[in-house]
C-alpha cells in the first residue's frame, strides 16, 4: 500500500451559470475538463470507489491516475437540459458526461456523484429565492440518474442551513455556516433525517455526505459521525479543503477541489492535475 498515492476529487455547481465562459459557467468548465482529464492520461471513477480505496477495500492499481467528479446542491441543472433565462440552453451535467462517454467509446465510463439537498420544502424555497421559481429543484430525476450508471445521488444535508431559507434545522437559526450544527438534535436532522428522505425516493440510504459550505463542527466530525454510524449510515464525508484524497485523511474530512475557487481556467486545471 502506497501512502504517496493521491486522488483528486473535483467539485462543480451546476447552478453556477453567469455567462457562457469557462470561468463563469460550470457546465462549460466540466465539458472542457473532461477532455483535459483524458488528454493527461487520467480517468474518471465513481466517488464510491475512491472511498473504497481509502477504506482499504480496493488496491492502489485500481485507482492509479484516477479522479472523481462531484456536483453540489442537486438542482435540475444536474440532470436536465434547461433554458437558462440569460445564457440560453444549457447541457446538463448528466448529458455532458453521457456525451463524453459516447464520444470516446465503450471503455470510457465517466461518472459523477450529485450531492443533493434532501428537504423538499427547502428545495422549493430555494427554487424561488435562488433561481426563477420554475420548480427546477425537484427530486423526480434521482431514480433515473442512479439507474443510468452515470450518476450517483448522495447527501448534501437536510437544508444546507441556507441563508435564503425562512427556517433551518439549527436550534439557534444560525444560517450560512454548517459548523453551527453542533448538537445531537441538529445533526440528526442534517444527517439522519436527510438520509431517510433520500432513501424514501431511491430505496436505499446514501452512504456519502458533503458538508454545505465545505466545513463541519468538531462535534459532527469527532462525535456524531463516528459514534452514531448505526443511525446515519454514512461511511465518509467530504469538505472543500483543496487537496487530493490520501490514505492518511480522516474519513469524515475527505478533501475536494472546487471549480471557480481552486481553478478558473483550462490552464489552471491542467496545472492542478499535473501537480498531483
Amino acid at each position: 500500500m502506497s501512502f504517496k498515492l493521491k486522488i483528486p476529487v473535483l467539485t462543480y455547481h451546476s447552478n453556477n451559470i453567469i455567462r457562457n465562459t469557462y470561468a463563469e459557467n460550470d457546465h462549460l468548465a466540466l465539458a472542457s475538463d473532461l477532455e483535459t482529464i483524458r488528454e493527461l492520461g487520467f480517468r474518471v471513477i465513481p466517488l464510491s470507489r475512491v472511498v473504497d480505496w481509502h477504506q482499504g477495500s480496493l488496491p492502489d492499481e485500481d485507482v492509479t491516475r484516477a479522479v472523481a467528479i462531484t456536483l453540489d446542491d442537486g438542482s435540475w441543472f444536474d440532470y436536465y437540459d434547461l433554458d437558462h433565462p440569460t445564457c440560453g440552453l444549457q447541457r446538463s451535467m448528466f448529458n455532458i458526461l453521457r456525451d463524453f462517454n459516447l464520444r470516446h467509446g465503450p471503455t470510457v465510463k465517466s461518472h459523477a456523484t450529485s450531492f443533493v439537498i434532501s428537504s423538499p420544502r427547502a428545495r422549493s424555497e430555494l427554487d424561488k429565492s435562488c433561481m426563477i421559481g420554475k420548480d427546477w429543484w425537484g427530486d423526480q430525476w434521482w431514480v433515473d440518474a442512479v439507474s443510468s450508471g452515470i450518476m450517483d445521488v448522495e447527501c448534501h444535508s437536510w437544508d444546507h442551513v441556507h441563508t435564503h431559507l425562512d427556517k433551518v434545522a439549527q436550534q439557534d437559526q444560525l444560517k450560512g455556516d454548517f459548523r453551527q450544527v453542533k448538537t445531537f438534535d441538529d445533526a440528526e436532522f442534517q444527517f439522519s433525517k436527510a438520509g431517510e428522505y433520500i432513501a424514501s425516493v431511491l430505496g436505499s440510504r446514501p452512504s456519502l455526505f458533503a458538508y454545505p459550505y465545505g466545513t463541519a463542527s468538531d462535534y459532527v466530525v469527532n462525535r456524531y459521525l463516528p459514534d452514531y454510524q448505526s443511525r446515519h449510515k454514512y461511511r465518509a464525508a467530504f469538505t472543500t479543503e483543496p487537496k487530493a484524497v490520501s490514505k492518511t485523511d480522516n474519513r469524515w474530512l475527505l478533501p475536494r477541489f472546487v471549480c471557480g475557487q481552486d481553478w478558473r481556467s483550462p490552464g489552471e486545471f491542467k496545472g492542478l492535475l499535473e501537480s498531483i
